[in-house]
């Protein structure tokens, strides 16, 4: 019989750092309601949950990487809204941000969950932060307590 490890969600005595962008703050205040929401319902408490603001998305993996490096987190959730304007500047800020985080939560075994929504306009933005398509800050801090879990079953 094939045997399935998955992580569970709850988020009870757990810490989580959240890594936020301050630019497109009418979005990103909507995705850290989100996670902190989710972690909440998850069995998390708001006194173990630390935000971190950033300038722009660009700031975040950094930030992320300092936190992440301090080891007082279970996870590091990111957020923020990279909005396509009328340059092609929004890729490259877009490609460096997943790839910073991705070099953090391999370098730190931590788990770094990717909540930057990348559109096409504001209403694609207002959408994934709580209208029409859900909100990323609650996806992106499920998946951080999920990761949390089933790295503790692969760690024994």
């Amino acid at each position: 019989m094939t045997n399935i490890i998955q992580g569970q969600l709850t988020a009870a005595g757990e810490r989580f750092a959240i890594v936020v962008s301050r630019f497109n703050e009418l979005i990103t205040e909507r995705l850290t309601a989100g996670a902190v929401g989710t972690i909440t319902r998850l069995g998390g408490d708001t006194d173990t949950i630390d935000v971190y603001k950033v300038p722009g998305s660009f700031e975040i993996p950094l930030t992320a990487s300092r936190v992440a490096a301090s080891k007082k987190y279970s996870a590091v959730i990111c957020l923020g809204a990279v909005i396509q304007g009328s340059t092609s500047h929004h890729e490259y800020i877009n490609s460096q941000v997943a790839a910073g985080l991705m070099a953090v939560m391999q370098s730190t075994g931590t788990p770094v969950t990717f909540g930057v929504i990348t559109c096409e306009s504001m209403d694609q933005a207002l959408d994934r932060a709580g209208g029409k398509v859900g909100n990323k800050g609650e996806e992106a801090a499920t998946a951080a307590v999920e990761m949390i879990s089933l790295l503790k079953q692969i760690n024994g």
